[in-house]
């Protein structure tokens, strides 16, 4: 079989190796920046030396608990079972290309053939399949089912991308604490969430799913979801068997987000170091978070598919990083290395994926089909083989699956509680970003004698956004904006108008929309992008408003008549072409459950708006990539000169930077205040810290939130660095005229960078590194450290 003889066959058998520094998740409690401990170096020395660092940085304690009776079971499997165990297929529904057959799923976990299913939802359905695994199968190993539980299960909460533009991982948290009760009650046992992946790429559908192009803040979201899934602590007295948590699963391992041309599933090239800067560090910091499971990316890193790269599965996850939990393919992930031209066939897929560091093969069948065989003949390793069986066999044993296989179908929660529904109504309004607000045109006032309420979202119910749980979607709704308007001036007259389709694309109602807007004192105009343009599958080659949306914007604007645009969408769009016209602009993004209710308490000021970009707006598509954190270039730009880098036919910059975000008060931010202006890189790599003062005040004349963000800027170093690296933030809230000093920590991972040493190496170089603080990555306030 060609492919055999050019790979060397890796049995991977859990060795330890020392690693240097801990993820920039790590934050301090106010929000600060990460402080890791590195080990000491000799002086002035550019290179940490390696030394003293704790053998498993990433333990996942609760998972060893169990390893008595994990080696008790594993020695009375066959090898047909042992195979089974690695083997998941689909069930209910597809989520990915095929169609499942509930019968070959039931026959194989009869069979004792079949280690988990995903997309089995219901406690009566859970309880149906797994009675069969349990109660016929000759081991009575439970089955571990999993489900996209991404931004909700029944409460649908904003998408994981307006989350992430709350700058607070707390609401990240109490949307995984939420799902987790919801979705575990319903028989599921495992989320494949947090989704991690930085991206520079807004024609990217997945966008939506992600925190941005930020590795800082990915994160700090990564670990606050983690926690929210999983619990503080896995290793308490339930841990992940707790009725009212579910394991985690940190994807897509790794560099998904980096996929050319914005094209879901597609090529990326990334060396070393920016695989270490910019896509690895969240899922460091899920992994310290303690999450259960890592699923492979279905891209390739620097040509290799992720789902047979033994580099990144093995080396760095495995054995760098020392994570014992269960690497997961993703739909197909293992079969497609055939038609990436990775595999020669089948058979070879499903070695070169056990053997590069995959655990559980996702729907394909190349591991059960083709298993015995390849241990027959020595290609895959019999120790390999029982260490992802081990793997499997913790998380269900974890999970409490062996003691409890079943839920309590009377206890099983089957809506959204009154709770959970404030809950996700007071987080999409902190998600929302106010662009622009020109002469004060928001909040609008709630004693209006007339709104008119226009466009193609407007009277919609559709604002779930991409990736919400099929039965949420059927049985619940989001609140639309016009309801809410309605409820929240009672006394004024709302007209309403469509104007267009969601789509842009039937423009008969353009003049009914003028008409009301003409008829009323000011107007609200919901337009942007449906959930079915975002998410996976979902890239588009232009990012403006679709179809004659814009047309419609402009039809407004000629009224003369005040308005206010809410964008809705799963991603940046191009806002250039009516930017100037719309006095007022909110980014809602795709709110959620409660979209209308967060919407209008924002415009009507009950909300004041606080969140900021955690993505750049492009001002065309032909900019893109465009993001804060590039490196500066040998001939930066420079307005006066023609010979730097830069369009002739664009202003320079994004049309709006990360970290942007308006409010209905004003705030003031001092210069940045660091406790020394000098430190050794012996002392950072020691577990030394600068500590960054910021004071933050309200100068206006409403109570609100303002972002205070801290960069860093290595002036001159062994590898071009990015002008900007956001390395702390803090939400804080004011009262007028009130004040705050806000601190935080610079430690080794803050000021130094990963190298291109396929081992690992975080480097800590002597000079000069300018430290900004401000609301936006655009901030001018700095001070400069000087590292000896």
């Amino acid at each position: 079989m060609a492919g055999v003889q050019r790979r060397t066959v890796l049995a991977v058998l859990g060795g330890t190796v020392a690693f240097g520094g801990t993820g920039p998740g790590a934050a301090h409690a106010a929000g600060a920046g990460a402080a890791p401990a590195e080990a000491v170096g000799s002086a002035g020395s550019a290179v940490p030396a390696r030394a003293a660092a704790p053998a498993r940085p990433y333990d996942h304690k609760y998972s060893h608990k169990y390893d008595d009776k994990v080696e008790k079971l594993l020695a009375r499997m066959t090898v047909e079972e042992k195979l089974g165990q690695l083997q998941q297929l689909s069930w209910a529904f597809a989520t990915g290309p095929g169609n499942p057959d509930n019968r070959k799923v039931e026959e194989e976990a009869r069979a004792g053939r079949l280690g988990s299913a995903l997309n089995v939802f219901g406690a009566k359905d859970s309880n149906t399949l797994q009675r069969i695994a349990v109660e016929e199968s000759r081991l009575g190993i439970p089955l571990v089912f999993g489900l996209d539980i991404i931004h909700g299960c029944w409460t649908t909460f904003p998408i994981p991308l307006a989350q992430a533009a709350a700058f607070d991982p707390a609401v990240a948290e109490r949307d995984g604490a939420v799902s987790a009760k919801e979705a575990r009650s319903n028989g599921v046992h495992w989320t494949f969430s947090p989704m991690m992946d930085v991206t520079h790429e807004p024609r990217w559908g997945r966008i939506a799913e992600s925190c941005g192009e930020d590795p800082y803040l990915t994160a700090r979201f990564a670990a606050a979801k983690v926690r929210g899934y999983q619990g503080e602590d896995p290793e308490g007295p339930d841990g992940l068997a707790a009725k009212d948590r579910v394991a985690a699963c940190a994807k897509h391992f790794v560099g998904y987000g980096g996929a050319e041309g914005g094209r879901d599933y597609n090529t990326v090239d990334v060396s070393e170091s920016r695989l270490r800067n910019l896509y690895l560090p969240p899922f460091q910091a899920a992994l310290k978070a303690g999450v259960a499971t890592v699923m492979a990316a279905f891209n390739t890193v620097s040509g290799v598919p992720a789902h047979g790269n033994s580099h990144i599965l093995t080396e760095i996850l495995k054995e760098q990083w020392t994570f014992d939990g269960v690497v997961v393919s993703d739909w197909n992930g293992v079969q497609e290395l055939v038609a990436h031209g990775f595999a020669a066939d089948p058979a070879d897929a499903a070695q070169l994926s056990l053997n590069a560091g995959l655990d559980l093969e996702m729907v394909s069948t190349t591991l059960a089909d083709h298993g015995r065989q390849l241990l027959k003949e020595g290609r895959i390793p019999e120790e390999r083989l029982d260490d992802a069986v081990t793997r499997v066999l913790r998380l269900k044993f974890a999970l409490g699956l062996f003691d409890q296989p079943y839920v309590r179908e009377s206890e099983a929660v089957d809506a959204p509680s009154k709770d959970a529904r404030a809950a996700a109504r007071a987080t999409a309004a902190r998600t929302m970003v106010l662009l622009k607000n020109d002469e004060n045109t928001l909040p609008l006032d709630r004693s209006a004698g007339s709104i008119a309420v226009v466009g193609p979202f407007a009277d919609s119910s559709d604002l779930l956004g991409t990736w919400s749980f099929p039965g949420a979607v059927e049985k619940f709704r989001s609140v639309k904006v016009l309801d809410a308007v309605r409820e929240a001036a009672p006394d004024a007259k709302v007209t309403y108008a469509r104007g267009v389709d969601p789509e842009g694309q039937d423009i008969a109602g353009i003049d009914e929309a003028v008409a009301a807007v003409r008829s009323a004192e000011v107007a609200v105009v919901v337009v942007g992008e449906p959930p079915a343009m975002s998410g996976e599958a979902a890239a588009r080659s232009d990012i403006g408003l679709p179809g004659a949306q814009e047309r419609l914007i402009a039809a407004v604007a000629g009224t003369g008549k005040p308005f206010v645009v809410v964008l809705v969408g799963g991603r940046p769009l191009t806002v250039g072409g009516w930017l100037k016209r719309a006095p007022a602009v909110l980014m809602a993004w795709h709110p959620g459950l409660e979209a209308g209710n967060a919407v209008a308490d924002v415009l009507f000021g009950a909300v004041n708006p606080g969140g900021k970009l955690p993505v750049s707006f492009p001002r065309a598509v032909g900019q893109i990539p465009v993001h804060y954190n590039h490196e500066s270039s040998g001939r930066p730009y420079a307005p006066d000169n023609k010979y730097t880098s830069k369009y002739l036919d664009l202003p320079h910059g994004p049309q709006f930077p990360f970290g942007h975000g308006l409010s209905y008060t004003t705030f003031a931010l001092g210069q940045p205040a660091l406790s020394t202006d000098r430190i050794t890189a012996d002392a950072l790599r020691a577990g030394d810290t600068v500590e960054v003062a910021v004071t933050v005040k309200n100068t206006g004349r409403r109570k609100g939130d303002e972002v205070v963000q801290v960069y860093v800027h290595d002036l001159a170093a062994s590898i071009a660095q990015p002008v900007r690296r956001l390395r702390g933030f803090q939400r804080v809230t004011l009262d007028p005229g009130k004040s705050r000093t806000v601190r935080f920590r610079l430690g080794a991972e803050d000021l130094g960078f990963w190298t291109n040493d396929p081992a690992g190496e975080l480097r800590v170089e002597p000079g000069a590194v300018d430290v900004y603080a401000g609301s936006s990555s655009t901030a001018k306030a700095r001070a400069t450290l000087t590292i000896g």
